[in-house]
């Protein structure tokens, strides 16, 4: 990556944070060209050529699977889902989720699957890290703990396509090495984060992003690989696995498929995490040792009218 690409990527990062943080309202363009320090004249056009799909096509499409998120994992009503997710009323993201997935959010939040929609062929497989464990198995195999996680300052790459053989964990090989050089790699926690869900995130969209915590007054140098930002303060259910990919899906989905919509929790609006236990072996996933959290809050009991 030459330097110019290096500045245009950090600036659309900055971009694609603040969206991600702002989605219940309409940002105008003039606004996310400032937190770039692009011009308003050029902006849409950067962004364009950086990320492959226009701001509106962007923005459209994070707005719609948050809106699948939270129907699959919160007890929302749909009409705070949708002034959530910066649709103008329930009505509008049903027919945006429609012609999106093919099926109405009330059936998705069912059970309803997108099979039939026009992204399904581009999204990751992820069955294939499925392990065919039973119900009791998997609540031995994966005790619960609930943690409430301070405000964090943290370093991260992030990289799309993250599904590709070997994006991910040269990420993490760049990370490591950079927390080795500034002298952070002893003492920080390194883990891995997305805020994308494979089964409603097309594959070649899909990001993840390796992350380091930062000191306590760290100082990023100029021309690092890296950048920065703030998880704020929040509550996670964690457990543990010990094994191959395929484990470590099964704990994945048990968390989610099992564990939460039985618990007296919904997922918190922030993205879950996958913390190396093991700092010499993060990059040889042959072998996992993580603790994996999803973020969690109270669950509201809401009246069904």
């Amino acid at each position: 990556m030459n330097r110019s690409t290096y500045i245009y990527q950090r600036r659309i990062n900055q971009v694609i944070d603040y969206l991600n943080q702002n989605l219940d309202r309409s940002i105008p363009l003039e606004e996310l060209a400032a937190v770039a320090c692009f011009s308003a004249f050029h902006f849409h056009r950067i962004f364009t050529a950086v990320m492959g799909e226009t701001v509106h096509a962007f923005t459209s499409r994070m707005r719609i699977e948050k809106a699948a998120r939270l129907l699959k994992f919160s007890k929302k009503p749909i009409f705070e889902i949708a002034a959530a997710c910066g649709f103008s009323s329930a009505a509008t993201l049903s027919r945006q989720f429609k012609q999106y997935f093919a099926t109405s959010p009330g059936l998705y939040r069912k059970g309803g699957n997108i099979k039939n929609s026009k992204i399904c062929k581009e999204l990751q497989p992820v069955n294939e890290y499925h392990c065919d464990l039973k119900q009791e198995e998997l609540k031995q195999l994966f005790p619960i703990q609930i943690k409430q996680m301070k405000e964090r300052r943290i370093a991260y790459i992030r990289v799309t396509d993250a599904f590709k053989q070997g994006v991910v964990i040269l990420a993490f090989s760049k990370l490591i090495d950079w927390s080795k050089e500034v002298g952070i790699y002893e003492t920080e926690t390194i883990f891995g984060m997305s805020k994308d869900d494979p089964e409603v995130t097309p594959k070649k969209k899909y990001t993840y992003e390796a992350c380091i915590t930062l000191p306590e007054n760290f100082k990023l140098s100029q021309g690092s690989p890296v950048q920065t930002t703030v998880l704020p303060a929040c509550k996670y259910a964690f457990t543990s696995v010990c094994g191959d990919i395929k484990l470590v899906g099964a704990g994945i989905n048990f968390l989610f498929d099992n564990w939460l919509i039985n618990s007296d929790y919904e997922c918190e609006a922030q993205p879950g995490l996958e913390i190396f236990l093991d700092k010499e072996n993060v990059c040889n996933w042959n072998h996992f040792d993580l603790e994996i959290g999803i973020p969690v809050k109270s669950a509201i009991n809401y009246k069904v009218k």
